[in-house]
């Protein structure tokens, strides 16, 4: 284990990284693991971009497709897994290889996290209800009279995490600032000589090009037979895997309320923003512990 080495490749998506992880994988007799909230779930493969078949049989990956649509996947739950899984991974391989478009996720990885409970689906949606029904303001009264400590950090307008605070509350009986001053260790050590951390940040006008031919892949490939075997399920519109990019506009077509190419536009628009949201985070968030690089190939060239 003194010898294992630590990959961690974030970056928007579209950006490579797949590609580079495979590489390195091969390189370093390595094992990927999934850092991206939305490939953890199965029956999404294509619309997720998950690595292809193909793809896992040039090197093995960890932690993709495991998680019924269902279910309500959280941060703290895949670093559990992780946690559970990194000592076997460690023996096994040379490299390990952590890749995805997650900020959460390897903020989590390299800095620990509060040991929130992870806080049942059902009470989650009636808290959202309230909020429609009241709006942020009520909620933010009731928070200040049971948790007045939570409530005077948060303002009377941030319904999202108002309602987050009382969650926390009702269901573990604890304020949330007490949850959040507990904090998990970190499993990976980004200062560490065998840790080797990078952003991609690919030009602009070159990755919105590589989301309009990837999304036209993915439709070419079955990503609508697969949204419509997803929307057969009946799932709660509010489950995050109802909410990966693409599900929405291609339910759209299915259900004839908007013409073919109108909403493969509105996809590809979708995830364009989305990329943008991903590299501004990454950029604030990122220390100067992370390398940056342009492309894959210069990353690839930066980890030899």
């Amino acid at each position: 284990m003194a010898n294992h080495r630590t990959f961690l490749i974030a970056g928007p998506t579209a950006s490579g990284k797949s590609s580079l992880a495979t590489r390195l994988a091969k390189k370093f007799n390595g094992i990927i693991v999934n850092t991206d909230s939305m490939q953890v779930y199965d029956e999404l493969r294509l619309i997720t971009a998950r690595p292809t078949r193909q793809d896992e049989l040039e090197a093995p990956h960890c932690l993709y497709g495991t998680i019924d649509p269902a279910q309500a996947h959280s941060t703290g739950a895949w670093l559990r897994s992780v946690e559970e899984q990194l000592p076997t991974w460690q023996t096994s391989y040379t490299a390990t290889i952590f890749t995805g478009g997650t900020g959460l996720y390897f903020k989590a990885l390299t800095s620990g996290l509060s040991e929130i409970p992870e806080i049942p689906f059902e009470l989650r949606q009636n808290l959202r209800s309230e909020l429609a029904e009241k709006g942020p303001m009520a909620l933010h009264a009731q928070l200040q009279k049971d948790d007045p400590l939570t409530s005077a950090g948060l303002r009377p307008t941030d319904g999202q995490r108002i309602v987050r605070a009382l969650e926390v509350l009702r269901h573990s009986g604890r304020p949330l600032r007490d949850w959040q001053n507990q904090t998990s260790k970190a499993l990976v050590d980004l200062s560490a000589s065998t840790t080797q951390a990078i952003v991609l940040t690919p030009d602009r006008a070159l990755l919105a090009a590589k989301i309009a031919q990837r999304f036209s892949m993915m439709v070419a490939t079955g990503a609508i037979e697969e949204v419509q075997q997803l929307l057969r399920r009946n799932l709660d519109p509010q489950l995050p895997a109802m909410k990966a990019i693409g599900v929405a506009e291609i339910g759209s077509i299915l259900r004839k309320e908007i013409a073919f190419d109108a909403a493969i536009e509105r996809a590809v628009i979708a995830t364009r923003q989305y990329a943008k949201r991903q590299s501004t985070w990454f950029r604030g968030q990122m220390s100067e512990d992370w390398g940056r690089f342009e492309t894959p190939e210069l990353a690839f060239d930066h980890f030899l």
